[in-house]
């Protein structure tokens, strides 16, 4: 149920087509939470259905004209109810983690590289998200609303920090792994 708040929290952040959206997913919340163009599209369709966004109006209405959305009243009070709700943790499943623990069993052939591909993605992905740090939250940049966004582009800093140390430590157990294939 999470893409619709998804989608609402970027329409309350600013009023946005649905290829406007797709774009704001890719540069931002896409690091956290991923969409497709279709299915933005496809829940678009349904907070509109069910009142909680609505249609910009426009000028004069132009076959082929992008649609721009905002949120209503009601989008408003579900995302601030959802926002309010808790909820538990997600127990963590990972593919890599089981290919690991299969490992035991079969022989590391193959595994040793692809643990070095993750190691360069994860550290790709920890710099792209120190740049954002640096470009878009100076340390007088601390309304409430920055310090929360913070807050989310730390969690992915500091998961990136882990994977790239983890990776690390686990490539550094390969050579003494007694039967490696």
């Amino acid at each position: 149920m999470s893409l619709p708040h998804a989608i609402l929290t970027a329409l309350l952040e600013k009023p946005s087509s649905g290829l406007e959206l797709t774009r704001r997913f890719d540069k931002s919340i896409g690091y956290f939470w991923s969409a497709t163009h279709q299915q933005i599209y496809r829940e678009l369709g349904k907070l509109e259905a069910d009142g909680l966004i609505r249609t910009l109006p426009t000028q004069a209405p132009a076959r082929g004209q992008k649609k721009s959305y905002e949120v209503l009243p009601a989008g408003r009070a579900e995302l601030a109810r959802w926002t309010a709700a808790g909820q538990d943790p997600k127990p963590l499943r990972d593919t890599l983690l089981l290919r690991l623990r299969a490992a035991a069993v079969v022989g590391t052939a193959g595994l040793e590289t692809d643990l070095r591909r993750h190691l360069d993605l994860h550290r790709r992905q920890l710099a792209e998200y120190r740049e954002i740090e640096e470009r878009d939250f100076p340390p007088d940049r601390d309304a409430p609303e920055d310090r929360l966004r913070h807050l989310v582009l730390r969690a992915g800093i500091d998961l990136e920090t882990f994977w790239t140390q983890w990776l690390t430590h686990a490539l550094a157990e390969f050579p003494e792994l007694p039967g490696r294939h």
